[in-house]
């Protein structure tokens, strides 16, 4: 039995929907919530409706990852046979079983969230990305980038969820406050899409490695993946090219709007950026670029996953700031 739960732990990975998880909360908690114009303004949806966003969002996750190694499992029986579980741990009949569960119990919240806000149309966002899902594993993933901009958009739609279910509310609540002192609520939103777009980049970015680390079994199997068309050469030079951009884009950020946006330069995330960011970047443009095996490529994939895990938590530095030394 208890291996039988481990199965299922692993087929949803479940420390992946852990991370999505912490996201959603740090950037309510951590970011939307202390960038309030004055301790008088206060998060409008509640904990308890905020806990069921999380859960709709983690659950729509979970039935990803169990369509995807479902479909995928001819395939990781050939790139990576030890961690197969659809068919070998647990049924495929059961996979597909649970997958319909939490797609139901997902996309289900997401339908009582949008209409308790008022926003019924926010309804499609669940559907869209249950859907987008589905196909990613059906079809797009064995398509020329398709599956790794899909798989991007997603993730990065994960910090933005959030703003999507409390902006609204805060205008509704606010608005007229906020138009008397000529300001409005997009600062927020421009915070939290900032890590939203950070986490689309890192996310292709990682995307294409694994493409890049699974080039045998796809191959063997007729797909016409990013490193199969390109081939790996040729692929070394974009995913170098997207990490460079990367950099750039978080040392341009660090410049004009964080550490000479306050009175005392922000020495905080200059540190923070320097060593948990833009150098593992470096580190890792040159790893890619001397990638020579499945071996080096995974080592590749796991340095992005922490960084990307390191932007996640750059929001503990903002609520420090925020709370502590500038507030």
């Amino acid at each position: 039995m208890v291996k039988h739960f481990w199965s299922i732990f692993r087929l949803i990975r479940f420390p992946n929907l852990v991370i999505i998880a912490v996201t959603q909360y740090a950037m309510r908690y951590l970011i939307m919530d202390p960038l309030l114009p004055s301790d008088s303004f206060t998060l409008q949806l509640g904990d308890f409706h905020f806990a069921l966003l999380v859960l709709s969002t983690i659950f729509i996750a979970a039935a990803g990852y169990i369509i995807n190694d479902y479909f995928d499992t001819r395939t990781d029986l050939i790139n990576k046979p030890a961690r197969v579980v659809v068919g070998i741990r647990i049924e495929r009949r059961m996979a597909m079983t649970l997958h319909a569960m939490c797609n139901i119990i997902g996309v289900g919240l997401g339908i009582y969230l949008s209409f308790y806000i008022g926003l019924p149309s926010l309804s499609l966002v669940f559907f869209l990305a249950a859907g987008l899902l589905w196909f990613y594993s059906t079809n797009y993933k064995r398509q020329f980038l398709l599956g790794n901009l899909s798989v991007a958009i997603l993730t990065g739609l994960v910090p933005l969820m959030v703003v999507l279910f409390e902006i609204p509310l805060l205008n509704r609540a606010y608005g007229p406050v906020m138009l008397r002192y000529e300001s409005n609520f997009d600062y927020i939103v421009a915070w939290v899409g900032g890590f939203s777009f950070f986490a689309f980049l890192t996310t292709l970015i990682r995307e294409i490695l694994k493409d890049t680390e699974d080039f045998e079994g796809d191959m063997a199997y007729g797909m016409k993946t990013l490193p199969i068309v390109l081939g790996i050469l040729w692929t070394k030079v974009l995913v170098a090219g997207l990490i460079l951009f990367t950099f750039c884009l978080l040392l341009y950020l660090l410049v004009k709007y964080i550490f000479f946006s306050v009175p005392q330069h922000d020495t905080v995330s200059l540190v923070y950026f320097t060593l948990f960011l833009l150098i593992p970047l470096l580190v890792l443009m040159v790893l890619v670029l001397l990638a020579k095996n499945k071996k080096d490529f995974h080592r590749a994939s796991m340095m992005i996953k922490w960084i990307m895990l390191s932007g996640v938590l750059y929001s503990v530095v903002v609520f420090y700031l925020i709370r502590f030394r500038y507030g």
